[in-house]
């Protein structure tokens, strides 16, 4: 079979409403699941993926900025869109027009927002972050009750949610995480004693560690990211039962054989321990395969279902392959960077410890050139 793409990803649609099944298991009947989909969906998609979530039942969707929430809109998700971070003045009246929410983390705009709101003619509707230990955005938990009184006070502005995010990730639960629970549930009780949090506000702060550890479910709704993308750390029991949704293909493009000795790649840092075959393959740091992966041992990837090493540094837009000890390899022929073939696999985890990163990094920094491709079952390709 010929491939149309110099390199695509695999977006498994099956595996993702698995681990949307998966992650539902763990909740009651009365939550609900407000979905990430920053950073194009983790580098997966967010166009692909949100309707299906959305038909999947998942009743909320968190990004990173106004771009990625139009761009779902543009994709016709209908459900609420949160930014879960800030936006820059620029972005205020398009949040109010087109019905966005948004996170509010200080008193300093509150009234640009109420007068865009006004504008409008429409409520903006606001979530309370509330910092616990991270640091980066978000109202103390002693402030929060001024600042949801200055929210209530402001025409237009409507507090629909309040939310925290936790700074730990470990499996069992540390007493960091404990702490982010008690210290949230707390701001959240005098919020509620003061009549300062709306009875429908949607109360949400469990990321996908924090619910897999049994931690943030006692609110209205949980907040998954990577664990929806099929990606938990090992230690975590239900990481096997999630199904990793993306694979990273690209194919051959010509090979040649070298004799021992020979340099391959920038600087000649790799030098061929033998006589060898080298096959070339489009894809390089450019879609998202990291630099560094070139001078590790144990960097692989998968053609006809066997594992063959990286062979030399990874440029921009292509590496190398050893291939010396594989037969039969040909132009045209898969390659496979992160997924299965066959009864071997390289996942997104085993690529950022051999990075020195995260999965999240690696996903993340899927490039722009790489095809998204959505499969359905019997793994078809749809070609959008």
């Amino acid at each position: 079979m010929r491939y149309p793409y110099r390199i695509w990803a695999e977006i498994d649609l099956e595996a993702w409403a698995s681990n949307l099944a998966r992650i539902r298991a763990e909740l009651s009947a009365r939550q609900s699941i407000l979905l990430v989909v920053k950073a194009d969906a983790y580098g997966h998609g967010a166009q692909i993926l949100a309707p299906r979530a959305e038909r999947e039942g998942v009743a909320m969707f968190g990004v990173g900025n106004c771009r990625e929430a139009l761009e779902l809109i543009d994709a016709g998700v209908e459900a609420p869109i949160l930014i879960l971070g800030t936006i820059i003045d620029e972005e205020i009246e398009t949040v109010a027009r087109m019905g966005i929410h948004l996170g509010v983390h200080s008193s300093s705009r509150l009234d640009r927002f109420s007068q865009v709101a006004l504008r409008a003619r429409r409520s903006l509707q606001v979530h309370l972050n509330i910092d616990t230990g991270m640091g980066r955005l978000g109202v103390s938990p002693g402030e929060a009750p001024r600042l949801a009184r200055e929210i209530q006070e402001r025409p237009g502005l409507k507090m629909a949610g309040i939310y925290t995010h936790f700074a730990h990730a470990s499996f069992p639960p540390g007493e960091e995480m404990r702490k982010v629970e008690e210290t949230f549930s707390q701001a959240v009780a005098g919020l509620r004693r003061r009549g300062l949090l709306p009875r429908d506000a949607l109360v949400h702060c469990a990321n996908s560690c924090a619910l897999f550890s049994g931690l943030g479910l006692g609110f209205d709704a949980v907040r998954p990211g990577i664990a929806a993308y099929g990606i938990l750390p090992p230690e975590f029991p239900a990481s096997r039962e999630l199904k990793p949704v993306l694979s990273l293909r690209s194919q051959v493009i010509f090979y040649k054989d070298v004799p021992a000795g020979a340099p391959v790649g920038y600087e000649g840092a790799w030098r061929a321990p033998k006589a060898t075959r080298i096959a070339t393959v489009p894809v390089g740091y450019n879609d998202g395969i990291p630099w560094r992966l070139g001078l590790e041992k144990g960097a692989c990837a998968l053609i006809r279902g066997k594992r063959v090493p990286f062979a030399g540094r990874v440029s921009m837009d292509y590496l190398c392959l050893d291939i010396g000890d594989l037969p039969g390899v040909r132009v045209g022929d898969p390659v496979t960077l992160i997924g299965k073939e066959g009864d071997q696999e390289i996942s997104a985890v085993e690529m950022a410890r051999l990075a020195g990163t995260t999965p999240y990094e690696i996903l993340c920094g899927i490039g722009k050139r790489v095809r998204r491709v959505a499969l359905q079952k019997r793994m078809e390709p749809l070609h959008p």
